[in-house]
């Protein structure tokens, strides 16, 4: 026997139960791979905000520490702490805009797949991308990060 006639044999015809269930499985393996890589780049984004959160806090307490110190006379200028401590919340700020701003490229890019596939059949799409709380989160703490800046900076606000 031929090996075109063994793919012939045991390939299965178009509109045939199997081929139906062969394309209808891999189209719900594409949806949950969508669905993985979106969890994928909210897990992206969650460790950008806890390294941010970490730079941010840790210079926050290094200005305190150091502005308490010249407060109690302990030290006589508390410049090159609190310039530390303001540069290390600046670079806090700079890597979570950064991040907010790839993972909103990215989903923005990953829903413009998703939606060019469920044009063309690929997928079904019945599943729905719900607003990352991560997102959610990230944004607040940027809002924090910069109000502790210029609390920082000019001295004004809540946390002077």
């Amino acid at each position: 026997m031929s090996d075109t006639a063994l793919e012939t044999r045991h390939a299965p015809l178009a509109g045939s139960p199997l081929h139906t269930a062969s394309e209808e499985l891999a189209s719900r393996n594409t949806g949950m791979a969508f669905q993985r890589t979106r969890m994928a780049a909210d897990r992206t984004l969650m460790a950008v905000v806890r390294t941010s959160l970490s730079l941010i806090s840790f210079g926050f307490t290094i200005f305190q520490f150091f502005k308490r110190l010249f407060d109690q006379k302990l030290i006589t200028s508390p410049q090159a702490g609190t310039n530390f401590g303001i540069a290390l919340v600046v670079l806090g700020v700079a890597m979570l805009t950064l991040g907010i701003i790839y993972h909103l490229q990215f989903m923005h890019g990953l829903r413009r797949e998703r939606k060019a596939m469920k044009a063309e059949g690929l997928i079904h799409a019945e599943s729905v991308y719900p607003i990352s709380l991560t997102l959610i989160a990230a944004v607040l703490l940027l809002l924090l990060g910069l109000l502790a800046t210029a609390s920082m900076v000019f001295n004004v606000g809540p946390f002077n």
